[in-house]
């Protein structure tokens, strides 16, 4: 007697074998059986003409805070996913002093673009130290499972206090009591540790974040904490000084390596992509990971599964008229009443003849980059595309609003203001700031099929005002297994790499694959049918704070630990998910 049994299904079991039809039965929780499954079950579901698949594993997501009141977790568990890794980048909510609440929301809505009313009323706190965090998760279900790393800044901040924000060098004692607490954390079961090496993250008032500048002897001197551990990972974000020019690419890399050596030969994975200022640098960060390789240790690169862009709109946290004085203005009105002002024709000819006052610096969250984006605009119009109400990422230089400017002979800012109007002000234009050099995804390609790449960077549950790149695992299948008419992926790859890969690198040996014995963390798929849906615009977070919204048609089913999570693309009931610890994972 199955307590679940999935029938007339084609297996992609996450092996990167080809596809096979079979039944597969479930009981407790586990695969019990796989092939001809005669016996009955309690529920049992047609997968006639679908891709039964493992449960995909994202390594990258940011839900450190709105796990501590959101059971859901979307839009990563409508997108298949059913495990994830928090704690990216540096960034997260333990250790923490009281006292200290407000300086690490600052921080998360910086750095990760997540409404700090949002998270000031939402998080529940609780906890202090690292383990009390993990504690109080663990005691609230949710949709899927997740994992915790332990977060740069929020040690440093702990640890150091005002040092720690105003960029001064740890002490040797403080890099000790960092180490002490990593090491505490770890033996609770946190999956590893995190940080954030990038002059694009600021806090929500303007400052570097903590761990930013740390030198290779702290980093090194924490990452002790992993040794003599069987387990643990460490991740890492940098965009390698890049606004200080190449030639400092060989230090942070050496900054790096010293933490990965002294972690004693724990995995490390980096993450990667093109940047329009080093277009080579993510080929010389595959070159510094391979011969890392050679040397022994393990060092992967994760890279996005498209352009690592931004939506605008008025609804959105940036659009290209927000330093516009005439914009400034009216930006506080309803969006209703914003749109009723922009089309106004003698409101709309005053703002297009303005320039942008600036919008980044102190006191901002926003990076340089932003000023530079709409200081440039009518360059930047020629790698700024509408979204559509069918997604299209990877977008051919002619449908640009630059491209279409020319073509007209209108000024560009004239169809872009007209274009953030359409849907009454709803509409969303879409610029892809990394990995579009080439105004198409062939470096993507090039990243995606490297033996070193793991897929992630969808930062779920972040930056929620610009982006909705949890839907990365569906894009995946679609975009690459499915639609691009060059340079396809196999799907039986796809989902080795987005369950198999991942779970593996983790340190997860019980799942990522469909066998016997396995927990039955399964996605039901019409593959056929698969589609992301436009983002929209939600006001449902706490303290009314928005949020975008991507969903996806082609999941029939997506079951955690044996329960239905989702159906349809909707989710169920079921709150099966709980913490993954690291010390008391299952091998089989």
């Amino acid at each position: 007697m199955y307590d679940v049994k999935i029938v007339g299904g084609t297996l992609v079991d996450g092996t990167g074998k080809e596809r096979y039809a079979a039944d597969l039965g479930i009981k407790g929780g586990r695969i019990v059986d796989i092939g001809k499954c005669d016996g009955r079950a309690v529920e049992t579901i047609d997968a006639d003409g679908a891709i039964v698949a493992p449960g995909f594993v994202d390594m990258h997501t940011h839900y450190d805070g709105q796990i501590s009141w959101d059971e859901e977790l979307a839009p990563s568990s409508i997108h298949g996913v059913t495990t994830c890794a928090m704690g990216s980048c540096g960034v997260g909510f333990a250790p923490v002093r009281p006292t200290d609440h407000a300086k690490l929301v600052e921080l998360m809505e910086g750095v990760e673009d997540i409404p700090g009313t949002a998270l000031s009323e939402g998080i529940s706190w609780g906890w202090e130290s690292f383990p009390e965090y993990m504690e109080v998760l663990d005691r609230m279900p949710h949709t899927i499972d997740f994992l915790t790393q332990v977060p740069h800044d929020a040690l440093r901040v702990y640890v150091m206090g005002e040092r720690a924000v105003h960029d001064e060098a740890a002490t040797d004692d403080d890099i000790a009591e960092m180490r002490r607490l990593l090491r505490e954390s770890l033996e609770a079961g946190a999956i590893g540790f995190s940080t954030g090496r990038s002059d694009n993250h600021r806090s929500a008032v303007g400052d570097w974040t903590p761990a930013s500048e740390a030198d290779g002897k702290e980093l090194a001197g924490i990452a002790e904490a992993f040794r003599g551990l069987g387990h643990g990972v460490l991740q890492a974000v940098s965009d390698f000084n890049i606004l200080h020019g190449d030639d400092h690419f060989d230090a942070e890399w050496a900054v790096l390596e010293q933490m990965l050596q002294a972690a004693g030969g724990r995995p490390m994975s980096v993450s990667t992509m093109q940047r329009d200022h080093s277009p080579e640098q993510w080929r010389w960060i595959l070159d510094r990971a391979s011969k890392a390789n050679e040397k022994g240790f393990e060092v992967r690169c994760q890279v996005g599964a498209r352009g690592i862009g931004v939506m605008l709109g008025l609804q959105a946290t940036f659009h290209p008229f927000m330093g516009f004085p005439s914009y400034k203005a009216i930006s506080r009105l309803p969006l209703a009443e914003r749109v009723d002002a922009m089309r106004d024709p003698a409101l709309k000819e005053r703002m297009i003849a303005e320039k942008s006052e600036p919008v980044a610096g102190d006191g901002s969250m926003l990076p340089p980059l932003a000023d530079y984006f709409l200081s440039n605009l009518d360059m930047v119009a020629m790698r700024l595309f509408r979204l559509g109400e069918r997604p299209d990422y990877e977008p051919a230089p002619s449908e640009s609003f630059g491209a279409a400017a020319m073509r007209r002979g209108e000024p560009v800012l004239s169809l872009i203001y007209d274009a953030m109007l359409e849907q009454e002000g709803k509409a969303l234009l879409y610029f892809p700031v990394y990995n579009y050099t080439g105004m198409n995804l062939d470096a993507v390609h090039e990243m995606l099929t490297h033996p070193l790449a793991l897929p992630g960077l969808s930062d779920g549950g972040a930056h929620v005002g610009t982006i909705c790149d949890a839907s990365f695992t569906t894009f995946l299948m679609t975009h690459w297994a499915r639609d691009r008419g060059h340079g396809r992926i196999p799907l039986e790859r796809i989902i080795q790499m987005q369950a198999h890969d991942t779970a593996r690198f983790l340190g997860l040996h019980d799942r990522g694959r469909l066998a016997p014995g396995l927990r039955a963390d399964i996605n039901i798929i019409d593959f056929d049918e698969l589609a992301l849906l436009p983002p929209t615009m939600l006001q449902d977070l706490p303290a009314g704070g928005q949020r975008l919204m991507q969903g996806a048609r082609g999941y029939i089913a997506t079951l955690v630990n044996g329960e239905v999570i989702a159906r349809g693309g909707e989710l169920s009931e079921a709150r099966p998910g709980r913490l993954v610890r690291a010390r008391s994972r299952s091998v089989s």
